[in-house]
């Protein structure tokens, strides 16, 4: 069975370029985990690599573009050939592309369809006859509040984050006693997540910034799933600034 804590888990992690995924690896990595990172800008997961080799932790990365199955099969395979096991999945990589629903941005929508659900419906495929074929394993998801407080804008961002929300409960269940499965749901977080967003759209998520958590907390929240003894399923958790509505 894994051992419990991090020390010498190995951990592969998806939008590990920035973000949130980035202080989940640097994160681990200080407490001893082997990181394996995923993300689409290979400059970004280099820079995260070296910082992670540089406190002197252990790190391999791949890059790795959720809407294709065939990257999260070569992100765990990396895991398993690199360092023998692969002990948690976390999939992390989301793009919020918010926008009221009579813009009928179509290709945002699919966007967040295929990177938001897609994305971590091919990490389990990926992943689960491994844990499986090992006798432990555990998946953590990144979804998001926007699912538990509905809002306008974010109909089809929230959507996609309660779907996940909603497969990995199923997940859970179908599990057995051997793996684990923990849905996290960061509020307001400080990362370049609205970038790509209207000026106007801009400025709103600009004021929610000012309250926002830095991605440490979530890091650690992620941190706290993981460390937990083999017996000990940390189902779901909800971290959001103390300022947020």
């Amino acid at each position: 069975m894994g051992a419990s804590g991090i020390d010498g888990k190995v951990i592969a992690i998806t939008g590990a370029g920035s973000g949130i995924g980035e202080a989940t690896a640097l994160l681990l990595a200080e407490r001893g985990a082997k990181v394996v990172l995923g993300a689409r800008r290979p400059e970004r997961l280099e820079a995260v690599a070296a910082r992670v080799k540089e406190a002197g932790g252990d790190a391999a990365w791949v890059r790795t573009d959720v809407r294709r199955k065939e990257d999260l099969a070569a992100l765990v395979k990396v895991a398993r050939d690199r360092y023998g096991k692969l002990d948690a999945l976390v999939s992390n990589a989301g793009v919020g592309l918010i926008s009221p629903l009579d813009d009928l941005r179509v290709e945002d929508w699919e966007e967040m369809v295929d990177v938001n659900l897609k994305g971590v419906l091919y990490g389990i495929a990926a992943a689960l006859p491994v844990f499986r074929e090992q006798g432990f394993g555990h998946f953590v998801n990144t979804v998001s509040t926007a699912g538990l407080r509905i809002v306008p804008l974010q109909s089809v961002y929230a959507g996609t984050k309660n779907a996940v929300r909603t497969i990995s409960e199923g997940l859970r269940q179908e599990a057995g006693d051997s793996l684990r499965v923990t849905v996290v749901s960061p509020g307001a977080v400080r990362t370049d997540f609205t970038d790509r967003l209207d000026p106007a759209l801009r400025a709103q998520t600009d004021k929610l910034m000012e309250i926002a958590l830095p991605p440490e907390a979530v890091a650690r929240a992620i941190a706290f799933a993981i460390e937990q003894p083999d017996g000990v399923d940390v189902g779901d958790i909800v971290v959001r600034p103390t300022a947020q509505g």
